[in-house]
C-alpha cells in the first residue's frame, strides 16, 4: 500500500533520529539525576471534580492508562470501564467511534477539551475523527457521570468528558515512538518538552502521523496530528499566559452503510459464521479500490489561556478561543441512471462491493446538457460541514473566608457553519445536472473536488455556489450566557449551588431558494400559486431566533471518617433545541411547535477509602421530557411505492425519556506485585409516552409514511437502544518488577437493545413487542509491557503490546432495526399492518428465508464488533 510506504520512510527518519540521540547521550557523562516527569496538565478554566468533596460520580483515566492500554482503539473507548459507559466503533471507520453514557449518546454528552466545549454548536455531534490526534496530547482525562459540576450552561444531560491535555510547562524531555498493528497500522510520533526557563518561558510540541486500515475492508487511512503550547509566567508574578494550537488533518474511508445481516453471510461467510470485515461501501475501479464513503477534515483548535491571581483570595481565569473546520464527507451519490441508483442489484458485483466499472460505463453513454432531464447520471457527492467558532470564557473566583468561596463568570460564543455539497467524482460523466439552485433554471456542473483535508490552520475560502449541488445553506448560532456558584466547605462537609442562563440565537440561510418568491412546499409564487397560512412564503436569511436557557444545581458531599463518605445532588436543566429543531425538515420555516427541552436528575452516591481498597456506588434517575431527534442512517423499502432508500433519516419529536440505575466500581491493591479493578452498572433507559416522525431522503426531499407526512411513533415503554444497559467489567495488573508488566480486562455486556427506528413502530403491536434484545458477549483484552532503563533515569525505552478480544468472540455491537425472530405470520403481520395481502405472503416468506443467527433475524440491519487486532508500540523517552 502506498500509505504504508510513506509510514515506513516516516518511521525510519524518526527512529534514526532517537538513535542517533540516543547513541550521543550514552557517551555523554551525566552526573546529575531527576525525578520522574512530573505530569502537568493545562487547567484553566476546567471544572475538575475532587475526590471526597465535589458530590458527583466521577473516573479519572490517567495519561499513562491512555498511553499503555488505548492502541489503535478509537479514543473514547479507552472509558469502556467506567460504569454506565457503551463506546463502540460505529461501522468501523477511522475515528468514527461513538459514546454513551447511561444511555445518552455523545450529542448530550458535554465533551470538553481543558474545560472548552467541542460539541458542534448547531447539532450537538462530537466527530472523534477530529480529535482523534488529543490521545497523544492528554495528560488526564475526566468522565463526570450525570449532571456534573460544570458551571457553564452546557448539554451534560447524560454526562461530561473533560480532556485535559499537556501544559507548556511540563519538565524537559521528550518521546520518540512508533506503533505497530492489524490491517497495517503504522504510527510514527515525536514529542518534546523543553521545561520552564529561569525567565519563564516554557513549550511543548508533538507531531505523529498515523496510516493504515482499521478492520473492516475497504477502511484505509492518513491522519496527522500536531500540537504546540507557548507559556510565559514571570518568576513571582501574578500572571500566566499559555498559548495552545492543536489540530488533527485526516482523511479516512468508512464504512457505514447497515446491511441485513444476511449479507455478512452471503458475502465471504465460512462454516457458518459471518464475514465481520464485510463492507458494502467501495469497489475496484480500473483495478483500484474506490470508496463511496469517506471522511476529510481538518479541525485546527488555537487557544489563549490567562490566569491571574489577583490577591490570595481572588484569582481571575480567562479563555480565547478559535477554530476553523473545514471538510466534509462523500457520503454518497445522486442521481440515477434512468430508474437505477448506485445501489441497483445490477451495480452490485458478485462479492458484495460497488460495480463501479458497470456505473462508469453507464455514465459515459448518458449525455448531459440543456436538454436532458435533471441528475440523468449518478455523481459521488462530498457534504461540507464546515465551520468558523470563536469563543471566551471567564471565570472570576473568590474565598470569602475559610469556608464559603463563590465563583462568577461569562460563556460567549460565535458559531457560523457551511453546509453543501460538491461532486467529488463524476463517475465517468461529462458533468452533472442540477435543480437544486432554484435561482438558476439548471446546473450543470464539471469541476470536481479531491475529498482530502487542506492544511490551512486559518481554514481557508468556501467553494463557489456554482460548483455546489443539491444544497447550500448556512447556520449562524450566537451564544452568550453567565454562571454562578456558591461553594461551602470545612473539614467534613462540603456543598454547592450554582446556576447559568444562557441565550443561544439562531438562524438559518438557505442560499438556493428564490428569496420572497420560495414557499414551504418547494413551489414558488405565480399568479394561481399564492402563499397561504399553511404554505407561507420563505426568505434566505430567517432572521435570529433567540431562546433562553438554563440549569440550576446544587449538591453536598459528607465525609463520615476517613473511609466512608455520602454525596447527593440534584439539578434541573432547561435546554435549548439544537438548530435542526428550531427549523426542522431543511426548511427556513420557524418549528410553530418549538420547546425547550427539560431535564431533571438527581444522584446520591457513597464512597470507601482506604489503603488497599477503594469503592463507590451511585444511585441515579434523571428524566428528559420534550426531546427532539434526529435519527439518520435509515434504509427500507416504501411498500406503497416500492421505493427503495438507503441512508434516509428523520425528525422524531416529543419524546420523553426516564433513565435510573445503579453503578459500582472498585479497586484493590491485593500486594505491591498485584492490583484488581472491577466494574458493574445496571440500568432501566425507557421511552414514557409515544412521539411523532417526519421521514427524509438523505438528499433532504420528504417521504411519505403510509401517504402521511407524520407518523405517530408508539414508543411507550419501549427500552432506549445503542446502549448497552448492564456492563461489568474485571481486570487485573501484575508488576512483578520495575520494567515488566502484564494486565488483563474482562468486559460483560448485557441488556443491548437495537435502535429506535421509526420504521418500525408505526403501530401499537410493534410498540408493544417493543425494541429488539441483542445478544449477551464478553470480551477479553490482554496487555504486556518492558521498560528498558539506561544510566540516565530519564531515558528508557519502554515496548507494549496489546490484543483486542483474544478470544475472537463473534458479537454484534449495534442494530439498526427490531425485527423480531420466530414470528408467526399472524404477529409479522400485526407488526407490518400496513401490507396488503399479497405483500404480507411474499415479505413473510423472504422473512422465514432470511433465517436467524444466535437468536437474531438476519433481516436485521446490524454492525458486528471487531474480531481480534492487535497493536504493539515502541517508545524511546529521553
Amino acid at each position: 500500500m502506498k500509505l504504508i510506504n510513506k509510514s515506513m520512510l516516516t518511521a525510519i527518519i524518526t527512529l534514526s533520529t532517537a538513535s542517533v540521540y540516543y547513541a550521543q547521550q550514552v557517551q555523554d557523562s551525566t552526573k546529575t539525576k531527576s525525578k520522574d516527569i512530573e505530569e502537568v496538565i493545562l487547567t484553566g478554566v476546567a471544572d475538575i471534580a475532587k475526590d471526597r468533596k465535589t458530590p458527583v460520580a466521577v473516573s479519572t483515566i490517567k495519561e499513562a492508562q491512555i498511553v499503555e492500554k488505548l492502541g489503535n482503539q478509537e479514543f473514547p473507548e479507552i472509558l469502556n470501564t467506567t460504569p454506565s459507559v457503551y463506546a463502540v466503533k460505529g461501522g468501523g471507520g477511522f475515528g468514527e467511534g461513538k459514546l454513551n453514557i447511561r444511555g445518552f449518546d455523545q450529542r448530550n454528552i458535554a465533551v470538553m477539551i481543558n474545560g472548552v466545549p467541542v460539541n458542534d454548536m448547531e447539532s450537538g455531534a462530537v466527530y472523534w475523527s477530529n480529535w482523534a490526534g488529543m490521545s497523544d496530547v492528554t495528560s488526564a482525562m475526566q468522565v463526570q457521570r450525570g449532571l456534573g459540576s460544570s458551571k457553564l450552561a452546557i448539554a451534560s444531560v447524560g454526562g461530561t468528558v473533560n480532556i485535559l491535555t499537556r501544559a507548556a510547562d511540563k519538565k524537559q524531555g521528550g518521546t520518540v515512538s512508533l506503533g505497530l498493528g492489524n490491517d497495517g497500522y503504522l504510527k510514527t510520533l515525536f514529542a518534546y518538552n523543553t521545561g520552564k526557563s529561569a525567565s519563564g518561558w516554557s513549550s511543548s510540541f508533538l507531531m505523529s502521523r498515523t496510516a493504515g486500515a482499521t478492520y473492516a475492508n475497504g477502511t484505509d487511512f492518513e491522519a496527522y496530528n500536531y500540537y504546540f503550547a507557548l507559556g510565559y509566567k514571570k518568576p513571582g508574578g501574578k500572571h500566566e499566559f499559555q498559548f495552545t494550537m492543536t489540530g488533527a488533518p485526516q482523511w479516512h474511508n468508512n464504512r457505514f452503510t447497515f446491511v441485513p445481516m444476511s449479507d455478512y453471510f452471503k458475502y465471504g461467510g465460512q462454516d457458518g459464521e459471518p464475514n465481520r470485515k464485510y463492507n458494502p461501501d467501495w469497489g475496484y475501479r480500473n483495478g483500484e479500490e474506490l470508496s463511496n464513503r469517506s471522511n476529510y477534515y481538518h479541525k485546527p483548535v488555537l487557544s489563549l489561556n490567562w490566569d491571574w491571581n489577583i490577591s490570595e483570595k481572588s484569582k481571575l481565569n480567562t479563555v480565547f478561543y478559535g477554530s476553523f473546520g473545514r471538510g466534509g464527507g462523500v457520503n454518497g451519490n445522486v442521481g440515477r441512471l434512468g430508474t437505477k441508483a448506485y445501489n441497483d442489484a445490477t451495480f452490485k458485483t458478485a462479492d458484495g462491493q460497488i460495480n463501479w466499472d458497470a456505473i462508469f460505463a453507464a455514465n459515459a453513454a448518458t449525455p448531459v446538457n440543456a436538454t436532458t432531464p435533471s441528475a440523468n447520471t449518478i455523481a459521488q457527492v462530498s457534504s461540507v460541514n464546515s465551520h468558523n467558532w470563536f469563543g471566551a470564557i471567564s471565570s472570576f473566583n473568590h474565598k470569602i473566608n475559610d469556608n464559603f468561596n463563590f465563583s462568577v463568570g461569562i460563556d460567549a460564543r460565535y458559531y457560523y457553519g457551511y453546509h453543501y455539497q460538491l461532486i467529488s467524482n463524476l463517475l465517468g460523466a461529462s458533468g452533472f445536472k442540477d435543480t437544486g439552485n432554484k435561482n438558476l433554471p439548471y446546473n450543470i456542473v464539471s469541476n470536481t473536488f479531491d475529498p482530502k483535508p487542506s492544511w490551512n490552520p486559518f481554514g481557508g475560502k468556501v467553494n463557489d455556489i456554482n460548483d455546489m449541488v443539491t444544497f447550500d445553506n448556512d447556520g449562524e448560532v450566537l451564544w452568550y450566557g453567565g454562571f454562578g456558584q456558591l461553594e461551602y466547605t470545612n473539614d467534613k462537609l462540603s456543598a454547592f449551588v450554582q446556576g447559568a442562563i444562557s441565550n443561544q440565537a439562531f438562524q438559518r440561510i438557505d442560499n438556493f431558494i428564490v428569496d420572497g418568491q420560495s414557499l414551504l412546499n418547494g413551489t414558488l409564487i405565480s399568479p394561481t400559486n399564492q402563499p397561504t397560512a399553511t404554505n407561507p412564503v420563505l426568505y434566505q436569511k430567517t432572521g435570529f431566533k433567540n431562546i433562553l436557557g438554563y440549569n440550576i444545581k446544587a449538591g453536598t458531599n459528607y465525609n463520615i471518617d476517613e473511609h466512608h463518605n455520602v454525596f447527593a445532588n440534584i439539578g434541573y436543566y432547561s435546554k435549548q433545541p439544537f438548530l435542526n429543531s428550531v427549523y426542522p425538515n431543511n426548511k427556513n420555516f420557524l418549528n410553530p411547535n418549538l420547546t425547550n427541552e427539560k431535564i431533571f436528575g438527581i444522584e446520591l452516591g457513597y464512597g470507601f477509602r482506604s489503603g488497599i481498597f477503594n469503592a463507590n456506588v451511585n444511585l441515579y434517575r434523571t428524566s428528559w421530557k420534550d426531546r427532539f431527534l434526529r435519527r439518520t442512517g435509515i434504509n427500507f423499502t416504501d411498500p406503497n411505492t416500492g421505493t427503495a432508500y438507503n441512508n434516509a433519516y428523520a425528525n422524531i419529536q416529543g419524546i420523553t425519556e426516564i433513565h435510573q440505575g445503579i453503578e459500582i466500581d472498585a479497586t484493590a491493591n491485593v500486594h505491591k506485585m498485584l492490583s484488581l479493578t472491577g466494574m458493574l452498572s445496571m440500568g432501566d433507559w425507557y421511552y414514557k409516552g409515544n412521539a411523532t416522525s417526519n421521514l427524509f431522503a438523505e438528499t433532504n426531499e420528504p417521504i411519505n409514511v403510509n401517504n402521511a407526512p407524520t407518523t405517530t411513533l408508539y414508543l411507550d415503554k419501549v427500552k432506549v437502544g445503542s446502549s448497552a444497559q448492564f456492563t461489568a467489567a474485571a481486570g487485573f495488573t501484575f508488576k512483578p518488577t520495575n520494567w515488566f508488566s502484564f494486565d488483563g480486562m474482562y468486559r460483560g455486556i448485557k441488556n443491548l437493545y437495537a435502535n429506535v427506528n421509526p420504521i418500525n413502530f408505526q403501530n401499537e403491536a410493534s410498540g408493544e413487542k417493543g425494541a429488539l434484545k441483542l445478544p449477551t458477549f464478553g470480551l477479553v483484552d490482554l496487555g504486556i509491557t518492558f521498560k528498558i532503563k539506561l544510566k540516565d533515569p530519564k531515558q528508557y525505552f519502554t515496548v507494549r503490546g496489546n490484543v483486542y478480544n483474544v478470544l475472537d468472540k463473534i458479537y454484534i455491537s449495534e442494530s439498526n432495526t427490531n425485527t423480531f425472530a420466530d414470528l408467526t405470520k399472524t404477529e409479522y403481520g400485526a407488526i407490518n399492518s400496513t401490507l396488503t395481502p399479497a405483500q404480507l405472503t411474499t415479505n413473510y416468506a423472504a422473512y422465514q428465508a432470511a433465517g436467524n443467527w444466535n437468536g437474531v433475524s438476519q433481516q436485521n440491519q446490524v454492525y458486528f464488533g471487531f474480531g481480534r487486532t492487535w497493536s504493539a508500540t515502541l517508545s524511546f523517552n529521553f
